[in-house]
């Protein structure tokens, strides 16, 4: 994550974040990094579906598509781009081990990652299927993947 702030501060770039599955384990990555102030605008955990839309995602997206969805990622990284106005905005959704009874629908372990480049107006995606172990060490391997995603966009 080192890497990814400093090109961030280099570059005069910002990110923020909206996490749901990770509950903010991404923006605590980010900010254990000396002068992330410098880029990290915003970090949002949004469990519920109700704090999702009123961060900006739309209802309907949710409803056609479910919360456990990369159309629902999408658009909680553009949400959260465009409410912090960054250069970067990074959305995550999914289930970790844990039947949803408000979401019934969507299969366990699979997390769905967006990020969204402001400037270029594109989303970069990924689905990560093959989490193992206990939730703590299922974050650390999301952050991980995210990292590297970042690396190759940033």
């Amino acid at each position: 994550m080192k890497d990814v702030v400093n090109k961030l501060i280099n570059l005069n770039k910002t990110i923020s974040t909206m996490e749901s599955c990770t509950g903010g384990f991404l923006a605590s990555s980010i900010t254990n990094i000396d002068d992330s102030s410098k880029v990290f605008k915003f970090g949002s955990v949004t469990y519920s579906n109700e704090y999702k839309i009123k961060m900006g995602v739309d209802s309907n997206i949710i409803d056609k598509y479910t919360v456990y969805s990369m159309e629902t990622a999408n658009a909680m990284s553009k949400a959260i781009c465009s409410f912090t106005n960054s250069s970067y905005g990074v959305g995550i959704t999914g289930k970790l081990n844990k039947q949803d009874d408000s979401n019934p629908y969507g299969s366990n372990n699979i997390v769905y990652v967006s990020i969204y480049d402001k400037e270029k107006n594109h989303n970069y995606t990924m689905t990560i299927e093959d989490l193992i172990g206990d939730r703590e060490s299922m974050k650390q391997q999301i952050i991980d993947r995210i990292v590297i995603l970042l690396k190759n966009i940033v």
